[in-house]
């Protein structure tokens, strides 16, 4: 190890370098570490001496990282939070903890999770604030980035650096409104359920919708030559609770927890017809990038997030 050249370098200078990566500013970067705008200046030149490369460039108010500061964007969060576990003593105690948790999580999960999460974070870590989303670009994109913290989505082939939790298995089905002319029967037969049309929710975390993409019910459909008739595409789970609340409109969906539907919308839920293909089960995992495996924080909102999907699991 080059301990010659480590001891030129200012720890402080990695920490100001977080805050410019996270901030893509230079001013809001000096109001987080509570240092003036011209001395947020000074130390962006030192880093740029130390690292021997620009940083940044600037695209109107924003920063734009360089190739070598995206890499540092990458590996410094890890790096910075070893550091801050090795001079820490004592247990990791939530309380302390001050700081922002992203998730992006589907609504339809979201529902039932968020607000249980959210009561007992203002109990134990009253210092997180969750930021919620179900919009993203690339789930595996933005976790490797750092935008994220975690994801609650579809089991699915990962790359490497993308570790999942298995958080919960749930069984679809077809939903309707209570006074829907299929509601009475106890058996649907294909003919019957594609003779409606229907609202297509997104249960994946998407950035935007398309009829033309197809869900796994329509590709099950195509094999058999069907095909059905979209009413609405959507990614919001109330919208969708409405629509079918409100008309004749069929949707393949289903139950986690306890949920809207159970409360606010008279909704029946019905199985897959008996000629028809379809997956009996689908499970949710909660994904996180592998630098942020040893972080506490990440460990306890990991164990937070399992304890209350398992909880919900046991009161099915």
């Amino acid at each position: 190890m080059n301990l010659q050249k480590l001891s030129r370098l200012d720890l402080n200078l990695l920490v100001a370098l977080q805050a410019l990566l996270e901030e893509k500013s230079v001013t809001r970067a000096a109001q987080r570490l509570y240092i003036t705008q011209p001395a947020m200046s000074r130390v962006l030149q030192r880093l740029r001496q130390q690292l021997d490369d620009p940083l940044f460039t600037r695209s109107g108010n924003e920063l734009v990282p360089t190739p070598k500061a995206s890499d540092l964007k990458a590996r410094l969060p890890r790096l910075l939070e070893n550091i801050l576990d090795m001079v820490s003593s004592g247990e990791f105690d939530p309380a302390a903890f001050v700081g922002e948790v992203v998730i992006a999580v589907p609504e339809f999960f979201a529902i039932s999770l968020v607000s249980k999460l959210t009561k007992l974070l203002s109990e134990t870590a009253p210092g997180v604030v969750l930021s919620i989303s179900s919009d993203t670009d690339s789930v595996e994109g933005e976790l490797a980035a750092g935008v994220l913290d975690f994801a609650i989505d579809i089991d699915k082939p990962l790359i490497d650096d993308i570790q999942a939790t298995h958080l919960t298995n749930y069984r679809p089905s077809i939903w309707m409104r209570s006074g829907h002319p299929l509601a009475s029967k106890e058996n649907l037969t294909l003919d019957e359920i594609l003779d409606y049309p229907y609202v297509q929710y997104y249960l994946l975390i998407a950035k935007r919708v398309s009829a033309r993409t197809d869900a796994r019910f329509d590709k099950t459909l195509r094999r058999l030559g069907l095909k059905r008739k979209k009413a609405l595409v959507t990614k919001q789970f109330m919208t969708a609770m409405e629509t079918i609340s409100d008309t004749d409109c069929l949707m393949v969906a289903a139950r986690y927890g306890h949920t809207l539907e159970a409360d606010m919308y008279p909704i029946v839920r019905k199985s897959f017809p008996a000629e028809l293909p379809h997956q009996e089960t689908i499970t949710l995992v909660l994904l996180q990038h592998t630098r942020t495996l040893e972080s506490p924080i990440h460990q306890w909102i990991r164990l937070a997030i399992q304890k209350i999907v398992e909880e919900q699991n046991q009161s099915r």
